[in-house]
């Protein structure tokens, strides 16, 4: 039986087979409305917050299966702790924003879960696979990333110093255009069947549909709060059977992590939510044009 074609008509550098691959999925990003939204600078802090919370987890899911592959040859060149991990920046950006007890506090939704068991799975399983999450998450990063930084740091009126940004910044890479070559260039050294190289760029495409799932995850919290709200502005607040919201707490799920809450007047804040989750899934793909 033949081996299909399609790997075989790739580019022959693995970065550009990315950047051919993610075209669609690019797109789809880029044509959603709520990006429009966040560029007028229809920013709330507690949506900016429940942003950050859910880049935590995933960050922190990342990087644990890049320390437990960083030797492992397939993907060992991309090993740049120094220069890229977030983690501990967006523990400071946890501080900032939730407090010292930001630990118990923060909120894990359901696709930020689903994001973060695709992430483990990869890296125990498939981890060649992790070069796609890297590259798309970190060099997003280091450029389309910093377009968000300056628009949530005016909107927010976020002191210039940093604070509350942490994650946007990267001290130890002093010019980024040059460290994202070097990136690409480590990235093209991989030894990678075709096979594998076609494995790699459709996990790119899922790094992008795992960001999607967040945003439709919160589409549906804004439209089933809609609904819930239209019926009637005259009666008191109350408690709806089975809904994916609650009114005004965090309640503690069975694992220990809270749940995402809204009431009413949040209702902006979950535009916004949705508004970044699009443009933090788009700006990532950004850099492949440059």
């Amino acid at each position: 039986m033949e081996r299909p074609a399609q790997p075989d008509s790739m580019p022959q550098d693995l970065s550009e087979a990315l950047k051919e691959a993610t075209k669609e999925v690019h797109i789809q990003a880029e044509n959603a409305e709520f990006m429009r939204n966040f560029q007028k600078g229809q920013v709330t802090r507690e949506g900016f917050k429940l942003v950050m919370a859910s880049l935590y987890h995933i960050y922190t899911a990342l990087e644990e299966e890049i320390e437990r592959n960083k030797q492992n040859p397939v993907y060992a060149p991309l090993y740049f702790p120094e220069e890229l991990h977030r983690k501990a920046a967006l523990e400071q950006d946890m501080a900032f924003w939730y407090g010292p007890h930001w630990q118990k506090t923060i909120p894990y939704t359901r696709a930020t879960q689903h994001y973060v068991r695709c992430l483990h799975e990869v890296g125990r399983t498939h981890p060649e696979l992790l070069v796609a999450h890297a590259y798309t998450r970190y060099l997003g990063d280091l450029s389309g990333g910093q377009v968000l930084k300056k628009i949530a740091q005016k909107a927010l009126g976020l002191p210039s110093s940093g604070e509350g940004l942490a994650f946007f910044t990267f001290p130890n890479i002093d010019n980024p255009t040059k460290f994202k070559q070097l990136y690409r260039a480590r990235m093209n050294t991989l030894e990678m069947t075709p096979e594998v190289k076609h494995r790699v760029t459709e996990e790119a495409k899922t790094a992008f549909l795992l960001n999607i799932e967040l945003f439709e995850e919160l589409q549906e919290l804004l439209t089933q709060d809609h609904k819930a709200q239209s019926p009637s502005q005259t009666e008191g607040p109350r408690q709806r059977p089975g809904s994916l919201v609650q009114d005004t707490t965090l309640a503690e799920t069975s694992r220990g992590k809270p749940q995402i809450s809204t009431s009413s007047s949040q209702t902006p804040l979950l535009r916004w939510v949705l508004t970044l989750s699009f443009l933090m899934a788009t700006v990532a793909v950004g850099i492949y044009a440059m």
